[in-house]
């Protein structure tokens, strides 16, 4: 059994990422408005990867017979005025994310529960590249986002993501 602290942390987890699938299906659906299709497509599948997240921690749970506790998921309700504002608002939430990972993974190793920080391992390391990524779209916005030809082979560039599905068994 898990430590009921870890239990609560993991259920608040599941929260945040089904809330970062909304945040970023909002974003998904602001770029596609202004019709740049590449970087709603990058936040389509980031989307899908969020959602993958929430069901790995829910399964996580499952699987040491512990009880998953859906919370009501907040909507975003973000207006953005420019392009550059949902990558931004992606990377400091990403940012957010990581902090809370970080956390549970602090729970875990006060607990000694080695078992709960071998699954957290995947999400660091998974963290780490969330934040380096949605750090170089806007970045790379900065770099081209003026000026419409940058614009528009970065868009192109963001257009060719796959949805690639989280290999972590559990």
């Amino acid at each position: 059994m898990l430590n009921k602290e870890l239990v609560s942390l993991l259920n608040d987890q599941i929260n945040m990422e089904w809330y970062s699938a909304y945040l970023y299906l909002d974003i998904y659906n602001y770029y596609t408005d202004q019709n740049l299709n590449g970087f709603g497509n990058w936040f389509y599948i980031q989307t899908q990867e969020e959602r993958d997240h929430a069901m790995l921690f829910m399964q996580y749970l499952l699987n040491n017979s512990e009880k998953v506790v859906l919370q009501d998921i907040k909507a975003s309700n973000m207006l953005f005025h420019d392009f550059r504002e949902p990558a931004n608002a992606a990377f400091e939430h990403e940012k957010k994310v990581t902090a809370s990972i970080n956390n549970i993974y602090a729970a875990a190793y006060e607990q000694k529960d080695f078992r709960t920080m071998q699954f957290l391992d995947w999400f660091v390391k998974e963290q780490g590249e969330e934040e380096k990524n949605t750090e170089d779209i806007v970045k790379r916005y900065d770099l081209f986002g003026n000026d419409a030809k940058g614009l528009y082979l970065l868009d192109s560039e963001l257009a060719a993501r796959v949805y690639m599905p989280p290999s972590l068994v559990l």
